[in-house]
């Protein structure tokens, strides 16, 4: 059994959460703002299908990026340096939130619903999420959105609708973090595509101890470069 949430302030413990499915901790409670910042600083996110409540997580191991650690390889370096994509910050969050949540085949379904879109929107607002956007001729191609509290960034989702678009974006977001000081990306769950680019899994308890230390600030972000492609020279990068 997990417990029903009635107060953003009652997070039970990660370490409670389920082994199996791994990480279910708790049900309940909302999507706004004080929700979603409790739930983070504790190494929490929410996760849930149509028509089920709110469902919190906390699965173990993590999956997580520490920015200088990202691994480029020859043939993501060619395109980063070409600079096909036009690299943007936070220009249209909304859009990248809505492409992420298309289904990903026909048929399919998405977890990223109204709720969650307008949550996050909301998180935008407020200075605590960030988009990192690939735009080509004119038009999005790819990226990803997600979180950031103190010196941590939760990733969210990504997208692609271009060959490496999301690669850029993910290439792009480490070495923006590196040179702001962030400490780690949080992945939440493993992904062959993660793993590839130096992503690796960490205990939870390692995870959480990471996050008293780096994210234990709530005030919204400073404003990121809109411009980022222009601000980041690919000529050094790691190469695996």
């Amino acid at each position: 059994m997990i417990p029903w949430l009635d107060d953003w302030a009652n997070f039970p413990d990660a370490a409670s959460a389920l082994e199996e499915p791994n990480g279910l901790l708790a049900a309940g409670g909302a999507l706004s703002p004080e929700w979603l910042l409790a739930a983070y600083r504790r190494g929490i996110f929410p996760w849930f299908n149509e028509g089920e409540p709110i469902l919190w997580w906390s699965p173990d191991p993590r999956l997580v990026l520490f920015p200088n650690e990202i691994r480029i390889r020859r043939s993501l370096r060619r395109v980063l340096r070409q600079h096909r994509f036009e690299v943007r910050i936070d220009t249209d969050f909304p859009a990248v939130i809505a492409a992420c949540a298309k289904p990903r085949e026909p048929g399919g379904g998405t977890w990223i619903l109204p709720a969650m879109q307008a949550a996050y929107c909301r998180m935008f607002e407020l200075g605590h999420a960030h988009s990192v956007e690939c735009w080509l001729e004119g038009r999005l191609a790819g990226g990803l959105y997600g979180m950031a509290l103190g010196r941590v960034f939760f990733g969210e989702s990504m997208f692609s609708l271009e060959t490496d678009a999301s690669k850029v974006a993910l290439a792009h977001l480490a070495r923006l973090l590196a040179a702001k000081g962030f400490a780690m990306i949080d992945c939440q769950m493993s992904t062959m595509h993660l793993l590839s680019m130096g992503a690796r899994e960490i205990p939870r308890d390692e995870f959480c101890a990471g996050l008293k230390r780096w994210a234990a600030s709530i005030e919204p972000s400073r404003q990121w470069p809109a411009d980022l492609a222009a601000s980041i020279d690919w000529v050094d990068a790691a190469v695996a």
